[in-house]
């Protein structure tokens, strides 16, 4: 198992240090990271598991909702997400889902909405998603389609979605859509879309290379009561932006759980495999690759949980954000490459860990915002900085 020496890392208190230590027991006991027969029961069962032991609260803001704390504890869910990423993927998924599908209800959601859904999202007993991308609307969301007219005391919803997860699962959907406020991104709403509306349906199941829970949705007609709207109309834009500053930051906690189980494996194979009558961990180039490596994992985890510590002392996190998700999902990718080289012919073998590790890693560069999208952020925050400097 990974070095835990950087619990004692200034970021954390001890509430986070218990937990992690009681999570990692938890899990080696009730998680099986072999592959699932039915996906989607799998998922299903992890989120029950998940809320019937009291983790799933930690993925909501409000006691009265059922969430651990008032606010959400960045750390706590990045720390939540590192853990459950090193014995399965889909633990991971499962969990981080149920965060981010109903995130945008406990940062934006009336008293009578966070009662009507969060509460059952902490319990295992819901499971929500978060619905923002379009086929022609991935990282451009001003480029967004899918639409939402007033009418009378409902909206109707007209459009598609894709690349959701928990689509096909999920007993309700956070759906953004065009209301017309404005142009562009100031012209964007959000809605609670029940999965048994009229006029809702899943167009299409969607399998990756890393399986889990997946589809395009497409609405015509749906009728979503005004009640339904989250937050006020022409603030989705806020609203989702808002939501995936939290979970972005636990995109790269996930990334940084497989990295460290891919330097576990490394480690593994290079102290027991033998070669040309030594260890293959005595060869000076296989050191060289084992340094890198490590040296990836904490550079990852000093970002992430700089990210996850300032947003829990209420500062901006966009930039550090940005920086976490990109530089974590990046250098985990390399640090499992390097563990599958260290493999050789098993480390491409189906279902080996590193395999399943190389695959899993792959999407996490991509969903919640590419690293491209990421270097643009960062890039546009470190330029106002600088601007701002100056004109002092």
């Amino acid at each position: 198992m990974s070095d835990r020496s950087y619990l004692e890392w200034p970021f954390f208190d001890e509430r986070h240090r218990g937990m992690q230590i009681e999570l990692e027991a938890w899990a080696a006991a009730h998680i099986d990271g072999h592959p699932h027969g039915d996906l989607d029961d799998a998922c299903r069962n992890l989120v029950r598991k998940l809320g019937a032991d009291g983790w799933l609260r930690y993925m909501v803001g409000g006691t009265a909702y059922g969430g651990r704390h008032d606010t959400i504890d960045t750390r706590a869910v990045c720390l939540l997400r590192e853990t459950l990423a090193r014995h399965s993927g889909l633990a991971d998924f499962a969990l981080g889902m149920q965060g981010l599908g109903s995130g945008a209800i406990t940062l934006h959601g009336s008293d009578a909405q966070k009662r009507n859904y969060l509460t059952d999202v902490a319990a295992g007993r819901a499971i929500p998603a978060f619905a923002l991308s379009e086929p022609d609307s991935g990282s451009d969301v001003a480029a967004m389609a899918c639409a939402a007219r007033r009418d009378g005391q409902d909206y109707m919803l007209d459009g598609e979605k894709t690349w959701i997860s928990n689509g096909g699962i999920a007993d309700f959907y956070v759906v953004f859509a065009r209301t017309g406020e404005a142009p562009g991104a100031r012209g964007l709403s959000a809605f609670i879309v029940e999965a048994n509306l009229p006029g809702f349906e899943i167009a299409e199941r969607i399998d990756v290379i890393a399986p889990h829970p997946l589809a395009r949705l497409r609405f015509i007609g749906c009728r979503v009561p005004a009640a339904n709207l989250l937050g006020a109309p022409g603030q989705g834009f806020k609203v989702a932006m808002q939501t995936l500053d939290i979970f972005r930051t636990s995109v790269a906690a996930a990334a940084l759980g497989f990295a460290r189980r891919a330097l576990d494996e490394g480690l593994r194979r290079a102290t027991t495999r033998d070669m040309f009558g030594k260890k293959l961990a005595d060869f000076q180039i296989t050191q060289a690759k084992l340094a890198q490596m490590a040296t990836h994992v904490d550079t990852a985890a000093l970002l992430t949980y700089r990210a996850a510590w300032m947003r829990d002392q209420g500062k901006n996190i966009t930039g550090a954000a940005a920086m976490a998700k990109m530089t974590s999902t990046e250098t985990a990718q390399q640090v499992i490459d390097a563990a599958v080289q260290l493999w050789g012919g098993c480390g491409v073998v189906s279902e080996h860990p590193v395999e399943r590790l190389y695959r899993e890693i792959r999407a996490l560069r991509i969903y919640e915002g590419a690293t491209e999208v990421q270097q643009l952020i960062i890039a546009r925050q470190t330029l106002s900085a600088w601007e701002q400097e100056q004109a002092v």
